[in-house]
């Protein structure tokens, strides 16, 4: 699942971590549970964090010995959106057929 078509004009490691976070997001993750599943290094992880905290589209929880990251209620598709188009559905509109 992704988020949210409203917050995937941000930076493509910020996108990749709400992605990671919102396919995740009854059980949250840990920062290097992130790592895994975002392919780049972890100042960029850390850095990606602090702007997604900071715009208030992540919640950090300490928990259990451990630090859980959950993305926004906002942040999280309500399932009744259209998925973005796919790029052969956007040359359908244009073609005239």
């Amino acid at each position: 699942m992704q988020a949210k078509r409203e917050y995937r004009d941000r930076e493509r490691t910020e996108v990749a971590v709400l992605d990671a976070l919102v396919d995740r997001q009854e059980e949250g993750m840990t920062v290097l549970e992130i790592r895994s599943r975002v392919d780049v290094d972890i100042d960029r992880i850390e850095t990606a964090l602090a702007e997604l905290k900071a715009d208030g589209l992540i919640t950090v929880e300490d928990a259990d010995g451990g630090t859980r990251i959950y993305p926004a209620d906002r942040v999280v598709p309500s399932g009744t959106e259209e998925p973005d188009p796919s790029f052969v559905d956007r040359l359908r509109e244009k073609l005239p057929f």
